[in-house]
């Protein structure tokens, strides 16, 4: 069915990484390469993937960066230099559920077949909340956040991400567009994300592959819908500091790709990331034109504050 590179990023992840290896190992699909890409550890995370090197050889790759890459760069560094048909990130401390590769596999080459393996193809899916022990949080990743899984147009996913990076499988046809690396990329499933969007296909499994768990030390873990409303309606500047970063990472995308986006991909990126340099009332237009909206009406009374 096709080799699977899982490029999973570790910094001092010593204290959940066993488990996340053994949760692979226990996959169905057996066809994969975790390919390790550390980024400067100094726990015990490096003995750990030593340990599982010995145990099983040839499954478990490690790359050490030479300086801190911080996680973005990291994950895309990783995801060009995979040699896997099909590409996963993969968190240093989740749980795999034991059919989440065979699982996100078949809905890729269903995809695939559907779309042909030459077109760029994103597939993500949702994922369980789990405290630090792994015990369930009642609430999976959409239903706690409220993000709109089916808008992942490019319009929308300029102004939101919607994909989980560590429930993410792409195609050789992404790979391939990885040319350069961004500077001003936000989040590395952010950056796939748009990829996809602009050339290819980014789809939705409705399905829980993994136990996303939530702890102090989370670079990114989930937050509830009124939780982020709170934090944007109480903080605005950091709102609009956000939708600024937005821009400039849609600069960067249009600067990188300008040669190889469509006419209508190259009008919709140049609106967004030059919306700030034209008066409010223009911009709202802009956000009706085009569709760069968030999910549900209470963000989008905060894009209208902050645009």
């Amino acid at each position: 069915m096709g080799h699977v590179s899982i490029v999973l990023a570790t910094y001092n992840g010593a204290a959940y990484l066993e488990e996340q290896l053994d949760s692979i190992l226990k996959n169905t699909y057996k066809d994969w390469t975790v390919e390790i890409c550390d980024d400067g550890s100094t726990d015990g995370t490096l003995e750990i993937v030593a340990s599982y090197q010995k145990q099983y050889p040839g499954k478990f790759q490690l790359y050490k960066n030479e300086v801190n890459r911080g996680v973005t760069v990291n994950f895309l560094e990783g995801a060009k230099r995979a040699k896997g048909e099909y590409i996963m990130f993969c968190d240093q401390d989740d749980v795999w559920m034991e059919n989440k590769i065979e699982t996100t596999l078949a809905g890729m080459q269903a995809k695939e077949k559907e779309f042909g393996k030459d077109t760029p193809i994103v597939v993500f899916t949702d994922a369980q909340l789990v405290d630090a022990t792994l015990q369930s949080m009642d609430a999976t990743f959409f239903s706690y956040n409220g993000l709109h899984t089916q808008k992942t147009d490019l319009a929308h996913l300029l102004m939101e991400n919607k994909v989980i990076g560590c429930t993410t499988m792409f195609n050789r046809a992404l790979q391939q567009k990885l040319v350069r690396f961004p500077l001003h990329a936000r989040y590395h499933d952010w950056w796939i994300a748009l990829i996809g969007a602009a050339f290819g296909k980014v789809c939705y499994l409705d399905e829980i592959t993994i136990l996303y768990r939530q702890h102090g030390n989370n670079v990114e873990g989930a937050k509830g819908f009124w939780e982020y409303v709170w934090d944007r309606m109480k903080d605005l500047k950091a709102q609009k500091k956000a939708l600024i970063a937005n821009e400039r990472q849609a600069r960067e995308f249009y600067e990188i790709y300008i040669k190889e986006l469509s006419d209508k991909e190259q009008e919709i990126v140049q609106n967004f990331a030059n919306i700030r340099n034209i008066n409010w009332f223009r911009r709202v237009q802009k956000l009706f034109c085009y569709g760069f909206w968030k999910s549900g009406k209470i963000r989008n009374i905060g894009v209208l504050l902050t645009i």
